[in-house]
Parts: structure tokens; sequence; C-alpha cells
């Protein structure tokens, strides 16, 4: 690796800043469908016992009424943030009658559109907005794209590390401006070398044939029930899983935020000629919230995005634009099923450093070559990263995923001495040792573990993710909540039930009114 990422390190180390580095806060999004016994999508509504979907702040719903959606807060510590998205599974279970939560990322049993029900927020403006938005995406993109469930990584470091850090550099720019500078610099990485978190933690190479209906993907044919790679890592971030990432006018640049808001905002105002012919009102019903490349921001689906907290009614690009960024959102993880909240400790831990090397790594713009090479890197890992025979490209080399990946480790190991220090137990070495592991050993990794479940087990993605799922539920009814907890969250349920009552209940201009003024913000 460049000696300039040794020598940050190094000025790291030796400084204030090094000892708070491992202060930074974690948020986990986890979503998971419910599915019926027989492995069908749950046709029920969201369970009223576990509050408004709207409101509620830790358990909702994502596109469909069936796909639940956990978020944790930002919490200071990897175990914090996986005790409490175990506490939500356990309330959760204890809310379901026989539903299963599926423990994969790829969804069984899909029997066509119709029968994947879009998430309904009430009548208020803000929940039919939502809804909206929901049913423009099924329009353009198709219902059974958006029930593919993954998890997202949301990190940011201590607010008196970027006082340190850039006392250390001696910037002089407004802290805003150096706290997003660097976030860029680490989004850029997190691009670059990306394709190391979809072998490690890709756990999707195999999916149930019902996914497709009767179109016949560019896989394989496992058995009479599953499509799969032999080889493939995530097939939920191939181009077999949800994407827009091809549409023109869908470039967003990560040079810096003025860029990035800049073109993410464009495309939300640019027309799509495809998506006007879909109409917006339609005979009285609204099918999209606008005709443009993105209705709305979080329409971008990217594998890492740029976050800072809205205000109530205020666009995520206008709140970037005001206050800069908050943190970032890491998007590419699958569920993993060998995980029964769907992420592990190890995992985790690994992520955490992931993120400082990103930090300290060189982060030259990216250019369109090194685009090229990037996006081939990326789909070259989702559909075949456990090939031997793989070379990714590297600069002006091709590299073999485990010689990159080991340079990538070895720079990181320093990152984990750093995070370790002064603690009992060497949490974060360790965790790099194990994905070091994986590295050398694709056998070790969540997609090869899951093809070779399947080859133990009855021989289809159905029945292997159906046995997890099965497996899950037994684990947390197993393990019940203690009575203050479980006081804690029926509160919360019952509080997002009566905000969203009053939400509706408060005068509202009319729908059309409230688009134009929530589009019309500047």
């Amino acid at each position: 690796m460049p000696s300039s990422f040794e020598k940050r390190l190094s000025q790291l180390a030796n400084s204030h800043a090094g000892k708070l580095l491992a202060s930074g806060n974690i948020g986990l999004e986890k979503e998971s469908l419910r599915q019926q016994p027989d492995g069908h999508i749950a046709q029920t509504l969201h369970p009223k016992a576990l509050g408004s979907a709207l409101t509620h702040p830790y358990i909702t719903t994502d596109y469909s009424e069936a796909l639940l959606e956990f978020i944790t807060p930002p919490l200071g510590g990897v175990r914090a943030s996986l005790d409490f998205l175990d506490d939500l599974h356990r309330f959760t279970y204890s809310r379901l009658e026989d539903e299963l939560i599926w423990a994969t990322s790829m969804p069984c049993i899909v029997e066509g559109e119709h029968k994947i029900p879009i998430a309904h927020y009430g009548n208020s403006p803000e929940g039919m907005m939502k809804h909206i938005y929901r049913r423009g995406l099924g329009y353009r993109y198709g219902h059974a794209m958006q029930v593919i469930a993954g998890v997202h990584f949301n990190y940011s470091f201590a607010d008196d590390f970027w006082t340190e850090l850039q006392d250390l550099r001696q910037n002089r720019s407004a802290p805003q401006d150096f706290i997003a500078d660097n976030y860029f610099r680490l989004l850029r990485n997190l691009h670059r070398y990306g394709w190391l978190l979809y072998y490690l933690f890709g756990a999707s190479p195999a999916v149930c044939k019902s996914f497709f209906g009767s179109y016949r993907p560019k896989l394989s044919e496992y058995n009479e029930n599953t499509w799969y790679e032999p080889f493939a890592t995530t097939l939920r971030m191939s181009d077999v899983g949800y994407t827009n990432r091809n549409i023109p006018g869908m470039e967003v640049s990560y040079d810096n935020l003025e860029a990035y808001v800049s073109t993410l905002t464009r495309a939300t105002q640019t027309p799509h000629p495809e998506y006007q012919r879909i109409g917006i009102c339609v005979d009285g019903k609204y099918r999209q919230l606008n005709a443009n490349i993105l209705q709305i921001e979080n329409e971008y689906y990217s594998a890492m995005r740029a976050k800072q907290l809205p205000e109530a009614g205020e666009k995520p690009s206008d709140a970037l634009r005001r206050r800069g960024v908050a943190y970032v959102e890491l998007r590419s993880l699958d569920v993993n099923p060998f995980e029964p909240v769907g992420v592990g400790e190890d995992q985790a831990r690994f992520l955490v450093a992931f993120m400082g090397f990103c930090l300290l790594q060189d982060s030259p713009p990216l250019r369109s070559e090194e685009q090229s090479a990037i996006r081939f890197n990326l789909s070259q890992t989702a559909i075949r990263g456990r090939d031997p025979a793989l070379r990714l490209n590297h600069g002006d080399k091709q590299h073999s995923v485990q010689r990159w990946g080991e340079e990538i480790c070895e720079s990181m190991a320093g990152i984990c001495t750093l995070l370790d220090e002064g603690k009992e137990a060497s949490l974060y070495s360790r965790a790099l040792a194990v994905q070091r592991e994986a590295l050398h050993d694709p056998d070790r990794t969540p997609s090869a573990r899951t093809l070779a479940a399947m080859d133990a087990g009855e021989g289809s993605f159905f029945h292997f993710a159906r046995g997890k799922a099965e497996e899950y539920r037994s684990y947390f009814h197993a393990r019940p909540l203690s009575s203050e907890r479980e006081t804690g969250l029926v509160k919360l349920a019952e509080d997002s039930v009566h905000q969203q009552q009053e939400m509706e209940a408060r005068p509202a201009p009319d729908f059309k009114e409230y688009l134009a003024n929530y589009f019309g913000q500047s």
C-alpha cells in the first residue's frame, strides 16, 4: 500500500485522535420478509402490536407490507448495536403468530407481482407520500425486485475525533467542510475496495426460480426449484438483483458534497421518457410521485450513501447541503443466514476497521476509466467471486482476489491495533483474522457455506432458507425479553400509533399541494 497511508496511520497512532478512533457510532438497518410457514410471502398487514410503520423509530416496513425493517439508533459499540437489534427481533417474534422472519436476502416463494402487497402508512400526507413512492417503484422496476432484503451498516466517527484530526492535519477550513471532505474520501474508497465486502459477506449465491416467474435468467440451474452460480457471492448485488444504476442521467458524483448533492438533485428534477409514459396521476389515482429519473433521493440505489438526518418534511439533499454529512450508510451487505439477526459481531468489527482503512487511504476523484474498472470488479466478484481464475483490475495491473485482499487486510492490521488499544481483548484483530481465513479459504465465506448447506440438506435454496428461519424462530422464542425491556418496547409501539393518529387528525393541505410544497423546497 502507498507509504502515505502508513504515514497517516502513524500520525494518527501517535495522537489523541488515535485514541478516539474506536469511539464512533454504529447503526444497523436490517430488512426481513414476513413469510408464511410454507414459505409464501405473508399477505397479512403489518402487525398492530408492533406499532405504526409510519412513526415507530425502530420497527417499520420497507417496500412491502410484509417487508419488516428493524432500525437501531446510532450506538457506541458493536455489541450495543447487535444487542438492540436482537431485542427488536425478540419483541417482534413474540407478536407474530405462525409467521416466519425470513433469514436470507432472496425471497421465497414469489407467486407473481399481485402477491407482493405494497406497504401502507395511513391517510396523512406523509403516509400517502411513502405509499405512492413505493407504488412508483413497482411501476418502474417491478414488485419482486423490491422485496430483496439487505443489511445497512451506518457509521459515524465521533465529533471529538474530527476535532482532533482537523487539528492534527492543521486544516483551517470550516469543521463541517472538513468532515464532509473526509467522509467523501471514505465513500470513494468504499467504491474502490467494496468488492472485498462482496466476497467476504455475500450470502446470496442462489435464488428460488419462483422469483423470476417465467423469465429465464442468465444463471445456472441447481435443480428444478433453484437457480445459482457455483462461484457467486451475492446475486443480490449483481445485475440479477435490484438496480437502477444503468439509467442515463443516474450518474452521481462522489467528488465532494456539492457535486454529490447537485448530481443527485438533478436526477430528481429531470424527466425520464419511460416514466412519463407510466403517468403520474391516472384516472384520479397516483401511480408515482413524479416522472423524473428519481422520484426522490432515496430511489438512488447505491452501495453507499452520504447521510444527514432530515428534519420534518425536509428533503435529504437539503439536509446534506445545510448541515453536512452526519454518517455514511453502507448498503451492500446481504442478510447473513448464519447469524440470527442477519449480521455477526466479527463481521461488524471488520466493517468498523474497514471504515478506518477507507478514511486513511489515498482517495483521488473517481474518473471514468477507474469507474469502469470498479464496475467490473464489483460485478465479477458478485457473480464469480470465489472462482480461483478471477482477476480484478487494480490500476494498470490485474490481481487475484486473495492477493489484493491480503494487501488490504495487511493495512487494516494497524487500524485494528488502534481500535483494540487499551482493551482487555483484541476483538478487532480477531475479527480481521477471521476474515483473512475466509479470504484464503473460500469455503468459509457465507456464500460457499450456503451452497454447502443446500448440498447437505434437501437440495434447494427454499428448504435451506426456510430451515434457517424456523431455527431462528425457536432461538428467539427461547429468549424472552426482560419485563423492563418488554414494557419499554410496548410503550414505544403504543406511542407510535398515537403519533400517527395525531398526524392524521390535524388539518392538512390537499395532497397535490403537499407534494408541490415538498418538492418546491430550496
